[in-house]
């Protein structure tokens, strides 16, 4: 059964930083592309960036370019994002998912259907 556990949100202030974890259990680690996706209030979802299977190469949308650092440790079975400089614009509850097609894990507004599974996501709030 296929699990990715979340954690690491929370409330900061403007130009703070927070690290997410996404914790996977219940398949092969290195499969599947791994991405993280976000919602903001009354708002479709965005994909924010996406590491591949090997942990090699990296993608971001221009949003977060340069702010967020994505990784993944597999022998923690674990992805990362790092967030730096972050603005009210970035308040969201973030999302893991995972796909075994790039081309679903690069896609600016994907949908529920687009990944294998997803997390139940992590909410992060920024305040000005």
């Amino acid at each position: 059964q296929v699990q990715l556990v979340e954690s690491g949100g929370g409330l900061v202030q403007s130009g703070g930083s927070l690290r997410l974890s996404c914790a996977a259990t219940g398949f092969t680690f290195n499969d599947y592309y791994m991405a993280w996706v976000r919602q903001a209030p009354g708002k479709g979802l965005e994909w924010v960036s996406t590491i591949d299977k090997d942990g090699r190469d990296f993608y971001y949308a221009d949003s977060v370019k340069g702010r967020f650092a994505i990784s993944r440790d597999t022998a923690k079975n674990t992805l990362y994002l790092q967030m730096n400089n972050l603005g009210p614009e970035d308040t969201a509850k973030y999302y893991c998912a995972i796909t075994q097609r790039l081309t679903v894990a690069t896609m600016p507004e994907p949908l529920l259907s687009d990944y294998d599974y997803w997390g139940r996501g992590t909410q992060v709030t920024i305040s000005a």
